[in-house]
């Protein structure tokens, strides 16, 4: 039995990392992934140009039961730890707006082949269409049952995802194992997903995209806001305000909170220049239906749910006054939306919850219960707001494993 050796479960951005940085060390290691291909999930982020991390990163920026966890993490591992990596590997990095980092040739491909290359070329052995079904350990040994036989090994990393986007790959597997080798599981809900309203005036605005601001109100009290974009769409809401908001939602539908959007559709307008604005615009004896004269301001297909929520009953232009213009500026300004389910991890980019990080050594990622078993990435109770952070917490991990 070779005592350097490790399996590492899944070939996703943490595995990928730590597989390159124990072979560096000296490791032999082996990568088992149940897609045909490695860095499924890398592929297709930032709609394929592959948003690899964040210049700021921040603590705050991160989410879990533990927040602890996340600080002895990230300390010391910095965008300039990870920048120095991705160097080492051949890949130039550039910034683009909010200090979200892409490869230069701006395709996640790029990052995908450069990592491929360097773990074989450090001695990493990748087994793809690989499927693992059970894990067990005696003796200290690892005993990892795939579909394409069963593997042994001293150290074990799990770097298997989360249920998230299970279309590329996402599932429950690691956790499974996990739990069974006694570890503890923090309940999971998808996050960075779109929301879902039964309220049927959303399939009229399908395709509506506005810059905004969003603000969440869970049983009536005020939770969050996300400034950005929103798209409404046939089964509710998207964009990336909503995005941003959505781990919120989902912790509040899963504990049965009602949920509410309060939507300004106008924010660069404050309640009083937007009130002045529409007042300069009334000429008195025109007959120009409201819902035309709006269109000067606002997209025609919000227009209808704009003055049913304001309840004005003009009609006409020449009708408006400054209380019937106060009654559409709130609704403007305030545009309510209910909220009642979210698209799930089918449509999620990563999920909240996940292995009780209390459990793990943050220096080192080894598992304070198994002795030689180690975690990176999703399939920890860490997640991280839009923007890279996800991904560099996926490599900090992997580099810590290595370490």
């Amino acid at each position: 039995m070779n005592n350097k050796a490790m399996i590492i479960i899944g070939a996703g951005a943490a595995g990928l990392c730590a597989a390159i940085t124990q072979a560096r060390a000296g490791k032999d290691v082996t990568v088992l992934e149940q897609n045909s291909k490695v860095g499924k999930k890398i592929l297709v982020s930032g709609n394929g140009k592959c948003n690899i991390d964040n210049r700021y990163i921040d603590n705050r920026r991160f989410h879990s039961q533990n927040p602890d966890f996340i600080d002895d993490v990230l300390n010391g591992y910095d965008f300039d730890t990870v920048e120095k990596f991705f160097t080492s590997l051949g890949l130039v990095l550039v910034e683009g707006k909010e200090g979200k980092i892409f490869p230069m040739s701006l395709q996640a491909s790029s990052v995908v082949e450069l990592l491929e290359y360097e773990a074989k070329r450090s001695g990493v052995k990748i087994i793809c269409d690989c499927t693992v079904n059970s894990i067990d350990k005696n003796g200290g040994i690892f005993t990892v049952v795939t579909t394409q036989g069963s593997k042994i090994c001293k150290q074990l990393l799990l770097a298997n995802g989360s249920p998230a986007a299970p279309q590329l790959g996402g599932s429950d597997s690691g956790y499974a194992f996990a739990t069974r080798l006694g570890h503890t599981l923090i309940p999971r809900h998808p996050s960075l997903v779109q929301l879902c309203s039964e309220e049927t005036w959303v399939k009229a605005c399908a395709g509506v995209k506005i810059a905004g601001i969003a603000q969440l109100y869970a049983n009536g009290e005020y939770i969050i806001e996300k400034k950005g974009d929103l798209l409404f769409t046939n089964y509710g809401i998207s964009g990336l305000a909503i995005l941003d908001l959505s781990r919120e939602v989902s912790t509040r539908l899963a504990s049965f909170d009602y949920c509410e959007l309060n939507l300004d559709l106008i924010p660069e307008y404050s309640k009083e220049k937007l009130t002045n604005l529409l007042l300069g615009r009334i000429e008195n004896e025109s007959t120009k239906p409201i819902a035309l004269w709006l269109q000067g301001i606002i997209n025609k297909k919000l227009i209808h749910i704009i003055l049913e929520q304001s309840k004005s009953k003009v009609k006409v232009e020449s009708d408006l006054n400054r209380k019937e213009i106060n009654k559409i500026v709130h609704s403007i300004k305030n545009l309510k939306l209910s909220i009642s389910d979210t698209k799930g991890f089918q449509g999620a980019e990563v999920s909240t919850g996940g292995i009780d990080t209390k459990e793990i050594n943050p220096q080192n990622m080894e598992s304070k219960i198994v002795p030689n078993l180690f975690f990176a990435g999703e399939i920890l109770d860490v997640d991280g707001d839009r923007g890279g952070f996800n991904f560099h917490f996926a490599w900090v991990c992997g580099l810590r494993v290595g370490s």
